[in-house]
């Protein structure tokens, strides 16, 4: 079974943003992420919604992926949503 992917409005949009902003800003503090993507199936129309939780080590903003410090990669354009104790303030 797949899911279908749910696009964000502009205001999810706008605080997806301001969250990967304190994120680059605060990478040397090392606070853990949890990060909601979608990621698409490979053989058939929709995917699966992953949660991955995390500590991120770069993010690449020509290749618009985030850098996990244990490899992962993850396409900024398929986040759904961002937690960390860093957004209490949100």
């Amino acid at each position: 079974l797949t899911d279908r992917e749910v696009e964000l409005d502009e205001y999810e949009m706008v605080r997806l943003n301001e969250k990967l902003q304190i994120i680059k800003d605060n990478l040397d503090k090392n606070s853990e992420v949890t990060i909601t993507y979608f990621e698409p199936d490979r053989r058939k129309s929709g995917g699966a919604y992953i949660s991955y939780t995390g500590f991120v080590k770069k993010i690449y903003e020509y290749e618009q992926t985030l850098m996990m410090k244990d490899g992962k990669n993850i396409p900024i354009n398929q986040i759904k949503e961002i937690e960390s104790e860093w957004f209490n303030e949100l």
